[in-house]
């Protein structure tokens, strides 16, 4: 049985309230959320002596999440990633967003928003009506995101969104993993594996330039585990343009079918994380832009502190017709579903 409770955690700066929520298992796992963003907070999980590790890096207060631009386990959208320019062609018609990354979109105001919040079963439900003309977007899009917590030690995130008029989306969540727990270190000696044969190539804005480049021979292949920081250093272009590793992968499998798509792993907790999703491509994100910033229990993450992996449609797929499509038609349901799964070896 899965026991969830909430309490007020704060209020905003404009005097919004904040509801938290906390999730716990019979095995002790315990995941904590937020209305503000719908972040998730933090996620305790069971080592391999049965010790609590908290794997989620987050702040502890509300002013931090406020305050701070690391996107810590939040929920992002209306577009995940960036659009280049800030704009793009629908239906014969171009669409101006709001520029917040230069000359860019990236991500959207949702991480902002407090949602509405209830429990249901083993979930909790967060909801949320973003107006036409939000950020410069389309059509009114009503939100949903579900996070329900298994008694296998799974967090299953699930995007729900309908429109009244066609428009673009792609919607993810943004937290950040060190399986080791808030130990202030980096997550270099953490062993990764990915499904992926290709990734989208960038360019010194982050953006894709639209070709596909194979992993095969460079040091973005993941295709059997290794250690994250094994190759991060190699003279390699892709890896020069995000500092690390910071690039879309395209996954193996049917999208629209869950799949198991990768594997963390810390030789130290013994911890594991293991993923899937019906999404086609995931950021994987090696916390190249941390740099000793302040989180829970006085903690200062480093360099390279935490890993995202930001399961997503492609980055700018609005203005790459080669890309999986991000169109939501008027009177179509998106669905996408993310799990994380944590055990012990």
């Amino acid at each position: 049985m899965i026991n969830i409770c909430s309490e007020v955690f704060a209020k905003t700066k404009d005097g919004r309230e904040v509801v938290r929520y906390e999730m716990k298992n019979a095995n002790g796992m315990a995941v904590r959320l937020l209305s503000y963003g719908c972040i998730v907070q933090s996620i305790l999980v069971p080592d391999r002596n049965g010790s609590l590790r908290d794997v989620a890096l987050g702040y502890d207060t509300l002013e931090g999440y406020e305050k701070g631009s690391c996107f810590f386990g939040a929920f992002v959208g209306r577009y995940a990633n960036r659009i280049r320019g800030a704009e793009f062609t629908l239906n014969g018609r171009t669409y101006q967003l709001k520029k917040n990354e230069g000359s860019n979109h990236l991500h959207g105001k949702l991480c902002t928003e407090v949602f509405d919040g209830r429990i249901e079963g083993d979930s909790v439900i967060f909801t949320k009506l973003s107006a036409p003309g939000d950020e410069g977007y389309p059509g009114n899009l009503n939100v949903e995101v579900r996070y329900t917590l298994t008694e296998d030690n799974a967090l299953v995130i699930a995007y729900r969104a309908e429109t009244d008029e066609d428009t673009v989306i792609n919607l993810t969540n943004h937290s950040y993993f060190n399986l080791n727990g808030q130990d202030g270190k980096d997550v270099l000696s953490q062993w990764l594996r990915l499904d992926a044969d290709a990734f989208t190539a960038m360019d010194a804005e982050s953006l894709p330039t639209g070709e596909i480049l194979s992993v095969e021979g460079t040091p973005m292949d993941f295709r059997e585990a290794k250690r994250i920081g094994r190759d991060i250093e190699a003279a390699y272009e892709q890896l020069r343009l995000g500092s690390g590793y910071d690039h879309n992968f395209i996954l193996r499998g049917e999208a629209g079918e869950l799949r198991e798509f990768a594997e963390a792993f810390s030789e130290e907790s013994g911890i594991t994380l293991t993923c899937g999703t019906t999404q086609p491509g995931v950021q994987f994100y090696s916390g190249n832009f941390l740099d000793a910033e302040p989180g829970k229990g006085g903690v200062r993450y480093p360099f390279r502190g935490g890993f995202c992996l930001e399961t997503q449609h492609y980055p700018d797929a609005p203005n790459h017709p080669e890309f999986p499509t991000t169109v939501l038609k008027k009177g179509e349901v998106y669905r996408e579903d993310t799990v994380y799964r944590f055990g012990i070896r």
